[in-house]
């Protein structure tokens, strides 16, 4: 295993299981600032991890790359917890959150929950703001998510990608699911994020890495299996909706797995990649993969996370 990269003070890094963001913490003698707050079950310990640094101290300000529920989950908990706190988002669904439409948010067409919290103002790219005695810029960075933003330091060249890029590939691409093309803009953020020339990488998901350019390699080629089969990344998507759901709920019968699938749209849409089978076999056949792959475990008609 690799070292972690060297990070200067005031920036913690706090690498999360895969239902959680990791989250970053920003932090001087002015202000402390939370890059995303993981899924929504695991809020109490994100309140311990911040309070374990901060002691006594507040939270200022909460920032949102984007707004799927594994990042924006535990907004509402650290809102109560800190009722001074700002939360700022990124463009495009700020209407969703101030108006609370579960559906515009993904959360219903996803099956995930995130409690309802508010949010004071939008970061757009090209903003930037002061945190940990360091200037940090906000980029667009459309792919994964039409609206999500990526946080770069210039003066020590740190990126706080969130899913547009991590040690192994990026995100599923949403946008994609709901028929609209996407995969050149996620192509186009893996192109700044070369062009920003970052030499740490703090992602979404997984450990911190410097080695950029592998990163970015790899994910070029899987880019491009996508682009040439999306096939394969309706496949990968709906793994990952369902693996996600067994984070959550750790054990569940199938066919309660399967009814709460029938309620996620995103799973109608997926389904049409694979209309030749029917929905009900077309599930089971994707919790037979998570077990064949070693992700899931099987007894009787309970599936199981591992």
């Amino acid at each position: 295993m690799s070292a972690q990269p060297q990070l200067p003070n005031g920036v913690a890094f706090l690498e999360r299981g895969w239902l959680s963001s990791n989250n970053v913490l920003l932090f001087d003698a002015e202000q402390a600032l939370l890059v995303d707050t993981g899924y929504f079950s695991h809020a109490i310990q994100t309140e311990k991890l911040v309070k374990a640094i901060l002691g006594s101290r507040p939270l200022d300000e909460i920032i949102n790359t984007h707004l799927h529920s594994d990042h924006c989950g535990g907004n509402a908990h650290l809102q109560t917890i800190y009722p001074r706190v700002k939360t700022s988002v990124p463009p495009g669904h700020f209407d969703a959150v101030t108006q609370w439409d579960p559906e515009l948010l993904s959360y219903t067409p996803t099956g995930q929950q995130c409690p309802q919290f508010v949010a004071q103002r939008c970061l757009l790219s090209g903003d930037f703001f002061e945190a940990a005695g360091l200037r940090w810029c906000v980029y667009s960075a459309p792919g994964h998510d039409p609206h999500s933003i990526i946080l770069f330091c210039p003066t020590d060249g740190i990126l706080i990608s969130a899913d547009a890029l991590w040690e192994r590939g990026f995100g599923v691409v949403f946008p994609e699911i709901e028929g609209l093309s996407a995969f050149d803009e996620v192509e186009a953020t893996i192109d700044l994020i070369e062009t920003l020339q970052p030499r740490v990488i703090l992602p979404g998901h997984g450990p911190a890495f410097s080695d950029v350019a592998g990163a970015i390699r790899y994910s070029r080629t899987r880019l491009n299996g996508f682009r040439d089969n999306p096939l394969k990344h309706a496949t990968y998507a709906a793994k990952v909706l369902l693996k996600f759901k067994l984070l959550e709920l750790q054990s569940t019968e199938i066919d309660q797995l399967l009814k709460w699938a029938v309620g996620c749209s995103y799973f109608h849409k997926l389904h049409l990649y694979f209309d030749q089978k029917s929905f009900s076999d077309w599930i089971h056949e994707m919790c037979e993969s998570l077990v064949a792959s070693g992700a899931a475990t099987r007894a009787g008609n309970l599936i199981l996370d591992r």
